[in-house]
């Protein structure tokens, strides 16, 4: 409800499900073999004092901390928008950039409270936590702000006010989980906006891609969630007809979108592919298809509807102009919002799940 990435779960984020398997695993590992926490410590003054410059992988991959792999986690899981949004090789670019510009930002920022508070920082909250909170940078930039309702009247709750709340959590788990906060929105700025050009120099080549997507790809990736709900599996007499009404739904949504798109303009070529559902849309006043006889025929359970007469409604520019910022054509944001009707969520969710 309060966030943009749909309900597609983690299909077409291989990378994003890889994180949360793997380092949630080693998470528990490590809490099952305590006597090995050590290794994993994120310690600087082990780094700068007794030259341990392992540390600066070990210490900057797992959490050692459950509460701050919990959270760490539900970050990781919003921000898949993002690696649908950019690419898995585009997202892997950007956390591995950020996650070797805040090695060098860590050290800065300590030694600049050093020399300002005169306490030398030792020890940083361990984990993949500085590249986690730079996308914050991506994700207020690029991904658009809904309103979805208002708390006391007064205070406005969007699609992506979860996602800083769990990033407030977060930050506020430890004592210098601050400075790692910091570190991170200052790696992820430097490298979103590609400062003394940072992106051509921290980025995965393009045959490690390849090669992780041939190797990786086929272990995290799951299938494809089913388009059509199906109907009558054990279901009660209402759940298939609520099913059925639902799939009514989208089969006249759609038609009426085909029918924008004959009334505007001619077909052109280039333009994205719109042969896909929206998610479901409840249009009151409208015919609902018989009741199923016994052994209804295919035909009676997928009924083809006849789009009604399409109103020509002007659409908002001020929502064409929210959608554009994301990078989609005017054309493909203007037929989505005629189609559903100048409803900005459907219109917002239906494009980043199947364009993002």
């Amino acid at each position: 409800m309060f966030t943009t990435t749909g309900s597609r779960g983690l299909d077409k984020a291989p990378l994003s499900k890889g994180l949360l398997l793997v380092l949630s695993g080693l998470t528990v590992v490590l809490n099952l073999l305590p006597q090995y926490n050590h290794l994993f410590t994120y310690s600087l003054q082990a780094i700068t004092l007794q030259h341990q410059v392992w540390r600066l992988v070990c210490g900057r991959l797992i959490c050692l901390d459950l509460k701050d792999t919990f959270c760490n986690s539900l970050l990781i899981y919003n921000f898949r928008i993002l690696e649908r949004r950019f690419g898995s090789r585009k997202f892997a670019s950007f956390l591995f950039g950020t996650w070797v510009l805040t090695a060098l930002v860590d050290f800065l920022l300590s030694e600049a409270f050093h020399y300002l508070f005169d306490y030398q920082v030792s020890e940083l909250p361990a984990g993949l936590l500085g590249p986690v909170f730079s996308l914050f940078v991506p994700f207020y930039s690029s991904i658009p702000k809904v309103p979805v309702t208002q708390l006391l009247g007064q205070i406005s709750i969007t699609n992506k006010s979860l996602v800083y709340i769990v990033g407030l959590q977060l930050l506020t788990s430890s004592p210098f989980m601050w400075l790692v906060a910091l570190s991170g929105l200052v790696s992820g700025k430097l490298y979103h906006g590609n400062a003394l050009g940072v992106q051509r120099l921290l980025f995965v080549p393009r045959w490690l891609s390849r090669v992780g997507a041939f190797v990786l790809e086929p272990l995290f990736s799951g299938p494809p969630p089913p388009n059509e709900p199906p109907l009558g599996m054990g279901a009660t007499l209402d759940i298939q007809r609520q099913q059925r009404m639902d799939l009514h739904d989208q089969q006249v949504l759609l038609a009426q979108f085909h029918q924008a798109r004959r009334n505007h303009r001619p077909p052109q070529n280039g333009l994205m592919n719109w042969n896909r559902f929206f998610p479901s849309l409840r249009h009151r006043g409208q015919n609902l298809p018989p009741e199923p006889q016994p052994h209804p025929s295919p035909q009676q359970l997928h009924p083809t509807p006849t789009a009604p007469p399409l109103v020509n409604t002007p659409v908002a520019e001020e929502q064409v102009a929210r959608l554009m910022e994301m990078g989609f054509s005017r054309i493909d944001v203007q037929d989505a919002l005629r189609a559903s009707n100048n409803d900005i969520n459907v219109a917002t969710n239906f494009l980043l799940q199947h364009l993002g």
